[in-house]
């Protein structure tokens, strides 16, 4: 049964492309900006761990839009996580490779995508099960040269790059074979109607691709 939600989870996230990384200031803004994401083609979001209105963000989502994936980000402890997962977190993303978090999440039976920069740490991810990774910060990394470097040594290793990646440069990383989706918040605004408007205009991107 583990073994299908994170099936289900990673599928969705390859089918959708984009995971919109959104940093909430307020519960009253997570509903509204997660339908406007919606709206735009997009029902997937990951609520970063960088205020303290996340969790609560997270819950308030999962219960006014249940057809929507939302996952955690910023994991980078096991105190977030525990928040994140009684919140009703889908996944749970770490910007680096904190060992205690993920075992912490994996004893949960959570997609777990923690992120990596070095080849060293895709080892260690590889021993424990994981092969879908976060690639951060992508571009500081060298972008999709990085990942082309990375192919060879770990063909079977899907990445999640997040850092740098816009309307301009996403296709260049979603063109890469090892490559599930790409993370970013070019779409987010404060104009929720601009959200939709960008979140069609990324999809059309995607294709015409």
């Amino acid at each position: 049964m583990a073994t299908e939600i994170k099936a289900d989870v990673f599928e969705i996230i390859r089918n959708v492309k984009i995971v919109p990384v959104i940093k909430l200031d307020s519960v009253e803004q997570a509903v509204p900006l997660a339908e406007a994401l919606f709206n735009g083609g997009i029902p997937v979001s990951e609520v970063t761990f960088r205020t303290s209105a996340a969790a609560a963000s997270i819950s308030a989502i999962r219960k006014a839009l249940p057809q929507m994936i939302v996952g955690a980000g910023t994991v980078i402890n096991t105190e977030y996580a525990r928040l994140a997962i009684d919140a009703g977190a889908q996944f749970i993303v770490s910007p680096g490779f904190n060992l205690e978090t993920i075992k912490y999440v994996q004893s949960f039976a959570l997609p777990m995508i923690p992120g990596v920069a070095t080849p060293s740490e895709i080892e260690v991810a590889l021993c424990n099960g994981l092969d879908v990774l976060k690639l951060f910060p992508a571009e500081v990394l060298g972008g999709t040269k990085m990942l082309d470097a990375l192919k060879g040594p770990f063909p079977h290793v899907k990445f999640l790059p997040t850092g740098g990646i816009n309307e301009k440069n996403m296709l260049e990383y979603l063109n890469k074979k090892n490559v599930l989706a790409v993370g970013g918040s070019w779409m987010i605004s404060p104009d929720f109607n601009q959200v939709t408007e960008l979140c069609i205009q990324a999809k059309n991107q995607l294709n015409l691709k």
